[in-house]
């Protein structure tokens, strides 16, 4: 009798299990959260937010902002030599005396002062002017004009690299919590099996080794858990680090990863030629070579200057000897012309490096082109390829959920046992994080490509 009472409870005790435990899997699906649910310490931070926030702390665009500044005030036709000099100057000396003095020819009495004061003023003012130094200053405003442009340009290129450093910081904490909610959710259904596991072996239905192993398992998965809210935790001081702010700042994240999957390469190559940074600074270089080939032949030619003043000067002389008092006035001028003849071959020198400066500013440009002609190439096939990984890693991850929920219902009716239904686990989640990697490694080549167009500004900047 009390062996039958115990078959009856422990059929009614795993009768009771048996009805909850088909949908077990998917209780614990239920249960995951989703980034929508998923409780997150911090006020709640857009792409656009972000963006926004780094590109006004940065401090590399800030550098690169005031060296535009610079360049901005250096860019005037006076740095030039375009307009003249003028110059105003003033001088006075004066002394105090006290004097004896006698005469040779003994006619005059002698004369003594005290005190006698002498004051000689001079005030004038003068302009210069470079009337020809060949085509120099033309040259010098041209190269002016392109130092303007070049900082124009490496603050644009460190702009557009800061939104892809942000946008792809951004989507990789989105990973690391698509990754936290999976493992999570992996963690579930260890639970729902250690359950089932302790049960089955309190009613003597399975072995103590299955117990154990179930629960070396959800161990293993808690640990997994652990891992993955460190990598989240350096995720989101990554992407603190780019917004300029207190590494530890908690903030939440609801977005989730779209790829855009009709990008094409002919529109991306006609943006980089056009539009790309790197590319214009480089060709800006180029021109500023020539104007420094400009620069060093107008040296041969002749150069012509002229300069006028006006000096006034007034005389107080108290002495009495001589001048007593006088005042003049007068303009003066001057024009003057100098021809290089000879300075031990330096001009054709400095002409022959100029050129080679030119060969080499040409050199870099096309090397310039070609690198970031080969980066777009292989970011677009990398986006290509993710995008067939990420199609191929959706059916694999929906094939691998259904063998979970038919791999526990076979564990629970004994018809498999723990060792096949963790691996079965342990590739729905392995098919989960390749899906959630593919889905973030399409996304980051598509930001890529965006900055390498020079588009990204417009593509994310409005998020």
């Amino acid at each position: 009798m009390r062996h039958f009472c115990w078959l009856i409870l422990a059929f009614s005790s795993f009768s009771t299990f048996a009805q909850q435990a088909p949908n077990a899997v998917q209780r614990a699906q239920q249960r995951a959260f989703t980034l929508a649910t998923l409780p997150q310490p911090g006020e709640l931070l857009t792409l656009p937010q972000a963006i926004s926030q780094a590109v006004e702390k940065n401090y590399q665009i800030k550098i690169n902002q005031s060296q535009e500044q610079i360049a901005r005030n250096n860019y005037t036709r006076g740095n030039a030599g375009y307009l003249p000099t003028v110059t105003a100057n003033g001088t006075t000396t004066g002394n105090l005396q006290n004097f004896r003095q006698t005469y040779l020819d003994g006619l005059r009495p002698p004369q003594e002062a005290k005190g006698v004061f002498n004051r000689t003023t001079n005030l004038g003012a003068s302009i210069n002017y470079v009337v020809y130094n060949g085509y120099t200053r033309s040259a010098l405003y041209l190269q002016l004009q392109q130092l303007v442009k070049i900082s124009s340009s490496n603050t644009r290129a460190n702009i557009e690299a800061t939104v892809a450093n942000v946008a792809t910081s951004y989507y990789d904490v989105i990973r690391q919590l698509q990754r936290l909610i999976a493992f999570s959710q992996a963690l579930d259904v260890s639970r729902e099996r250690l359950e089932l596991a302790r049960a089955n072996y309190e009613v003597g239905t399975r072995s103590k080794v299955d117990f154990l192993s179930a629960q070396v398992d959800y161990n293993t998965d808690s640990a997994a858990l652990l891992s993955q809210e460190q990598l989240l935790r350096n995720a989101k001081i990554q992407l603190n680090t780019f917004l300029i702010r207190d590494a530890a700042t908690e903030f939440a994240i609801r977005d989730t990863i779209l790829v855009r999957a009709n990008l094409q390469m002919a529109p991306l190559q006609e943006s980089l030629a056009a539009n790309n940074p790197l590319l214009s600074a480089a060709v800006l270089n180029r021109t500023l070579a020539d104007a420094s080939v400009r620069v060093a032949s107008a040296a041969q030619l002749p150069l012509v200057t002229a300069n006028a003043g006006y000096n006034y000067q007034l005389i107080d002389n108290q002495g009495g000897f001589g001048i007593r008092t006088g005042r003049a006035g007068g303009l003066t001028y001057n024009i003057a012309a100098s021809i290089p003849i000879f300075n031990g071959y330096n001009l054709r020198r400095q002409i022959q490096n100029a050129r080679v400066n030119t060969i080499i500013a040409k050199d870099q440009e096309n090397d310039q082109r070609l690198q970031l002609e080969l980066a777009l190439t292989q970011t677009y096939q990398s986006y290509q390829n993710s995008l067939k990984l990420l199609n191929l890693e959706v059916l694999n991850n929906q094939l691998a959920v259904q063998n979970v929920d038919i791999a526990y219902d076979r564990y629970r009716i004994g018809n498999s046992t723990f060792v096949e239904f963790r691996d079965v686990q342990r590739n729905a989640i392995n098919a989960q994080t390749r899906l959630i990697d593919a889905e973030f490694n399409a996304k980051a080549a598509e930001i890529e490509l965006f900055r390498l167009s020079s588009t990204i500004t417009q593509e994310l900047g409005n998020g």
